[in-house]
């Protein structure tokens, strides 16, 4: 049996991906494909709902999209011109195909699938109340909220619904939907999660990354812009703005470690982010080594920068094995005290010997960074520092990303050296938040009046109201998260 690999509860888990397609042939076959490249975004689960001018066609499976997606059978049955996907990591509901999405509803108008990335932090409280009028939920997912305030909105069109449910919900989103004659996509007023929209042939897609263009040979447009909707449907792209203006706090881990590194966000390259962060890093915590070594793959980037910042050779001392995504038996103590090495391997020959530097996006618990340590002193190392392309993640993210509780954050219980010494390395550091934000272009560092990103997991600085978190409502909340664990 394949079971989840034991060892990735130290890194930040990926939030979600979702593509939405309409006027291109075969849209479900380019939806596959878009939801490869972002695989990396959901690994749990993967759907589909497409529509063919009638009917509307839907796949949903547990695991990953090739495991799920690759057979004509599954595919050629989603048929349409129009098709929504999406893939999974769960931050709210448990883990079930009751909760894969995307979600599908019949509703007085029609029907229509949501598929979204982010999280609700009042979800918890507007489910309660609908449930007290009635509401019968089949999910435990934080995003049917959505058609259900949709339905118990009695006037206007499919748009004018939606328009109505999110003036309701609080946190972060981004959307697509599908109804009878038009894919929609639409982004929070904060612009926390991403979205990009492009063309294909007379067609038009939307993304939460330009590499999911780039697999489907799409041309990328534009962002869809904060608290923007987008329309797609015969008459091309409507673009409406159903929110009040507002300050834009996009999601800065998105360049730190989500993102594909292929990947642009608001026209920014993140693989040029990540080499910027990782030469700020060098800059700010420099130190006498041999050689820079990543932590990959999300370190790669960073260490490169790292290098050349410093002056120091770059070294693959660590070699991957990219296929313990799952592992093949079950994680029995004698496995698990094999630890980090089913997933990574020292490569003694560049180890042996040095003063190395270690460089990550970010250190969530700290148990695989000790072990990386260990094994890197166990390949030869007379020293090994430590160097985080990130500020200490200090707090717990409710827009989407699965972040453990605060009391379990190292971050959170240690100062630096507290943390070095748990890790066991010689030195630790992590690049400052004004750091961070001088790589990411703003020379002044960060405004922290009006700071240009959402930043909550380094500072606490939470961009929106978490209602769920409010005494009255944080029954409701455990119960979820006990479920999504």
């Amino acid at each position: 049996m394949l079971t989840t690999n034991p060892f990735d509860d130290d890194k930040l888990k990926e939030e979600c991906g979702i593509i939405g397609i309409f006027g291109v042939e075969e849209a479900s076959t380019r939806t596959v494909l878009g939801l490869h490249a972002l695989q990396h975004r959901g690994q749990e689960a993967a759907g589909i709902v497409s529509h063919d001018g009638e009917d509307f066609h839907a796949h949903r499976a547990m695991g990953h999209v090739a495991d799920n997606f690759s057979h004509h059978d599954v595919v050629g049955r989603l048929k349409g011109r129009a098709a929504i996907g999406h893939v999974r990591y769960s931050t709210t509901g448990e883990t079930a195909l009751r909760n894969v999405q995307p979600f599908f509803a019949e509703l007085a108008f029609g029907g229509i699938a949501i598929g979204h990335n982010g999280n609700l932090t009042n979800a918890a409280a507007i489910r309660r109340e609908m449930v007290k009028r009635g509401s019968i939920f089949q999910a435990s997912s934080d995003t049917e909220v959505i058609p259900h305030l949709m339905a118990t909105h009695l006037r206007g069109n499919v748009v004018d619904r939606l328009i109505n449910a999110l003036h309701q919900v609080e946190g972060a989103y981004s959307i697509v939907a599908i109804a009878k004659d038009m894919v929609i996509g639409v982004r929070d007023p904060l612009g926390v999660r991403p979205m990009v929209l492009g063309k294909l042939g007379d067609g038009y897609i939307l993304a939460s990354e330009t590499c999911a263009l780039d697999i489907m040979s799409a041309d990328y447009i534009r962002d869809v812009e904060a608290g923007e909707m987008v329309i797609l449907d015969k008459n091309g792209v409507t673009s409406l703005r159903p929110f009040s203006p507002t300050k834009h706090r996009f999601c800065v881990f998105e360049y730190i470690y989500f993102a594909r590194p292929d990947s642009v966000m608001e026209g920014v390259s993140v693989y040029d982010a990540r080499k910027r962060i990782g030469a700020e890093l060098a800059k700010e915590a420099g130190v006498d080594a041999d050689v820079v070594i990543p932590v990959p793959d999300s370190g790669v980037p960073a260490a490169l920068g790292y290098a050349e910042g410093s002056g120091i050779p770059f070294e693959y001392g660590i070699i991957r094995n990219h296929y313990v995504g799952r592992t093949f038996i079950e994680p029995t103590d004698q496995i698990r005290h094999l630890g980090v090495k089913l997933k990574h391997n020292a490569n003694r020959a560049k180890v042996n010997g040095k003063r190395i530097i270690l460089v990550d996006d970010s250190i969530v618990r700290g148990t695989t960074s000790k072990k990386i340590v260990e094994m890197m002193r166990q390949a030869g190392a007379t020293e090994v520092h430590m160097r985080i392309s990130s500020p200490p993640t200090s707090y717990s993210c409710f827009y989407g990303i699965d972040t453990p509780e605060r009391s379990k954050l190292l971050a959170a219980r240690m100062s630096v050296q507290e943390m070095a010494d748990f890790i066991g390395c010689d030195s630790l550091a992590f690049i400052s938040l004004d750091g961070l934000y001088r790589a990411m272009g703003h020379t002044e560092g960060r405004d922290s009046k009006s700071p240009q990103y959402c930043d909550a997991c380094f500072t606490g600085d939470y961009p929106t109201e978490l209602t769920d978190q409010s005494n009255e409502n944080i029954t409701q909340l455990s119960l979820l998260a006990e479920k999504s664990a």
